[in-house]
């Protein structure tokens, strides 16, 4: 289910080089929304909506957050909103992330996030807090996402940038092994760059954990008429606005 409206734009914050964050006040939409799941929205000009995935859930004041990054004309027509601006968007679409149905104080999950995939697992981390442990890659220093967020949602983060700038120097799949060899790990969820993503579901395979991935494709309607946004599946062709975009890391074929 979702529902579709104008809605206002409550906070706007640039938050690095290109890459905006928008907190909208949207009660029905929150209510439903869940983490792993997107927004599309209507831009002034242009024909598609552009889809943005949800960073946080505001039950309690009625508000999701987004955070996305200027790619072209459509994202960049979009930071010319603020405060008190209406935005029109078409909300929760696709399937989300499955979370353990409870938290357990042994077990943990971990999310591995890479650049602008870094968002849509801050809303895994509200939710299990000291039982999540975050991986955020980064190409350097100056284009850091979000850190601070994870740490404040008592998440323990690991930082790694491809110019050893800060934190680990390297790719994610390093720390990322350190920690399925704990065995404590129950689950690992990721988003970003698809040779990011084949490695993390090479690495969970190994160590025989779960994994959730979210993928990223240009899409049309958003809500699964058009097929633009097809993707390859161990059990055929699916579509990553519909049966996605988070599908389970065994069955999606990059």
């Amino acid at each position: 289910m979702y529902k579709c409206g104008a809605y206002p734009v409550i906070e706007k914050t640039a938050i690095s080089a290109g890459i905006y964050s928008y907190e909208i006040l949207c009660p029905d939409m929150a209510e439903l929304a869940k983490p792993g799941q997107f927004v599309h929205i209507k831009i002034d000009g242009f024909t598609l909506r552009r889809p943005v995935s949800i960073c946080e859930i505001d039950h309690k004041n009625g508000a999701l957050r987004i955070v996305f990054e200027i790619r072209g004309q459509g994202t960049a027509k979009l930071t010319a909103l603020n405060v008190g601006d209406n935005i029109d968007m078409i909300a929760p679409l696709g399937k989300g992330f499955t979370l353990p149905s409870e938290i357990h104080p042994n077990k943990r999950v971990v999310l591995v996030g890479g650049g602008i995939g870094v968002p849509p697992l801050l809303a895994i981390a509200k939710v299990m807090k000291e039982s999540s442990t975050a991986i955020l890659g980064f190409r350097s220093y100056d284009r850091i996402i979000l850190a601070g967020d994870f740490k404040r949602a008592d998440s323990h983060v690991i930082t790694c940038t491809d110019d050893g700038s800060v934190g680990f120097r390297g790719a994610v799949t390093t720390p990322l092994a350190q920690e399925l060899a704990k065995g404590d790990v129950v689950q690992v969820y990721a988003c970003g760059p698809e040779p990011m993503l084949k490695a993390v579901i090479e690495e969970c395979r190994r160590n025989s954990v779960a994994c959730e991935v979210s993928l990223e494709e240009r899409m049309g309607c958003g809500v699964g008429a058009c097929v633009v946004c097809a993707c390859k599946t161990e059990s055929g062709v699916r579509r990553v606005c519909k049966d996605g975009p988070v599908f389970d890391g065994n069955e999606v074929i990059l």
